[in-house]
């Protein structure tokens, strides 16, 4: 909506003025702005109790933000430097907000640290669906944390750890709160490694969990090995449909049965 502007530190002031009239605002993108800790602060304090959409792919002053945001439901905050202080700021804000549904934090350095409050944050917030952790350092500290959130939380569905520091322990700690999570249906884990032996402790949740139904494994190192567990699982697990094991040298034959299971979830052609 705001791509592609010129001067556009001018021009935002009237168009906040136009949206602070019609206060329509429901989606925001301020991706690779720089705002760091202090303007992820600004924007806690203007979404802790508001609620709205924007699209502002255009260099701005988060600053200015807090006086008009007021139906947000989606932001987009990749690439902005906000760390772990950011973050909770952040997490702060969504134990109180009660409208943001989608929350984009990709490349933002918050390590374990940020991702111990956004987890805390987690198990309080009744709103938030999807949530972008991709690429943020976060390893046994933040995984252990995620997952324990995972087990009380009821409304996340989709959940994004690609390029992380997740191994076979990290997996560890998810596989427990899958099987007792029932709201998640996406988990992507690409980019980690997790090994072979990550990969059994998934595929051992899987042989409980009902409701996940893609789950992404791109570049794990889970050889032979994992994708035999993961095979293993899928002979029970009649949800999951979609599984990338791209990149994990799998080989053919195994990778044909896994496409056959996902098929046969995919049609509903399950049998006992």
């Amino acid at each position: 909506m705001l791509c592609s502007m010129t001067n556009v530190c001018q021009r935002f002031n009237m168009i906040l003025n136009t949206y602070h009239r019609y206060q329509t605002l429901t989606t925001l993108d301020l991706e690779w702005n720089q705002i760091g800790d202090l303007g992820a602060q600004h924007l806690a304090d203007a979404i802790r109790y508001n609620t709205v959409t924007v699209d502002l792919a255009t260099s701005v002053s988060c600053v200015y933000l807090h006086f008009f945001v007021k139906t947000l439901i989606s932001l987009n905050l990749l690439r902005n430097g906000i760390g772990a202080a950011g973050a909770h700021h952040l997490a702060d804000a969504l134990q109180h907000n009660k409208t943001l549904t989608t929350l984009n934090l990709l490349r933002n350095g918050i390590g374990d640290v940020g991702t111990q409050h956004l987890a805390f944050a987690l198990q309080h917030n009744t709103t938030l669906t999807t949530l972008h952790l991709s690429s943020n350092q976060i390893g046994s500290v933040g995984a252990q944390h995620l997952a324990d959130a995972l087990q009380h939380n009821t409304t996340i569905t989709s959940l994004d750890l690609a390029d992380n520091v997740i191994g076979a322990v990290e997996a560890l700690y998810l596989a427990g709160a899958l099987q007792h999570n029932t709201t998640l249906t996406t988990l992507n884990l690409s980019g980690n490694g997790i090994g072979a032996v990550g990969a059994q402790h998934l595929a051992d949740a899987l042989q409980h969990n009902r409701t996940l139904t893609a789950l992404n494994l791109w570049s794990n190192a889970i050889g032979l090995v994992g994708a035999q567990h993961l095979a293993g699982a899928l002979q029970h697990n009649t949800t999951l449909t979609a599984l990338n094991l791209s990149d994990n040298g799998v080989g053919a034959e195994i990778n044909d049965i896994i496409s056959k299971f996902l098929e046969r979830n995919r049609t509903g052609a399950y049998r006992e």
